[in-house]
């Protein structure tokens, strides 16, 4: 019997890492902690979401690790370091999800992965795993296949500094929600206090 049958419904947020919490490092990926930069009022935006009861994942493709570009011991270090600064700030990441596998990869890693996007294994398993109410959750990112993978969940979907209607390939989505910035994408959905702007 799942064991989540008996408790209230949790409620997510699942967050894109890059461009929406951290800044996209020139290079293409992080080489060190050196290369993570968080944008400007994220870690305050996630903390207050925090506070007023939401789960929050955040997760991505991690491509240079199926492109041989990196190793996967070195990602699992920045994403240790990233999880590490979020707590000295008060923010408690639930699961940090990172697809380093997708056929055509360098083996290892070149099987398919449930995580990579734009499939839905992120969300499914958040669901299975911690109880997380998928209709009542969002994903918040900047990218197409995030947003996909979020809308084919079940998920509500969220853009930050996105178009209105958003296409690469085949693959075209219209957020439900957009912001400018994670702040304010999250004071639009209530999951953090209003932005306060100055007279």
């Amino acid at each position: 019997m799942n064991q989540f049958l008996n408790r209230q419904p949790r409620r997510a947020l699942f967050i894109a890492r890059w461009n929406v919490v951290l800044q996209k490092p020139t290079f293409g990926h992080a080489r060190t902690m050196a290369d993570v930069s968080f944008l400007p009022g994220a870690t305050d935006a996630l903390f207050h979401a925090g506070q007023q009861g939401w789960q929050i994942y955040l997760f991505g493709n991690e491509d240079q690790v199926p492109d041989g570009r990196q190793s996967l011991e070195d990602w699992l270090a920045i994403d240790a370091g990233i999880l590490e600064h979020l707590r000295s700030h008060g923010v408690q990441i639930t699961r940090s999800y990172a697809a380093t596998e997708r056929p055509g990869g360098v083996p290892p890693y070149d099987k398919e992965s449930v995580y990579a996007l734009p499939n839905t294994g992120v969300m499914h398993h958040a669901r299975q795993e911690d109880g997380i109410d998928l209709d009542e959750s969002w994903v918040v990112a900047n990218d197409v296949l995030s947003l996909v993978a979020g809308w084919r969940a079940g998920c509500h979907t969220a853009g930050v500094a996105t178009p209105r209607i958003m296409q690469a390939g085949n693959l075209s989505v219209e957020p439900e929600l957009i912001g400018l910035d994670l702040g304010h994408t999250l004071a639009s959905m209530g999951a953090r206090p209003p932005i306060r702007r100055s007279a």
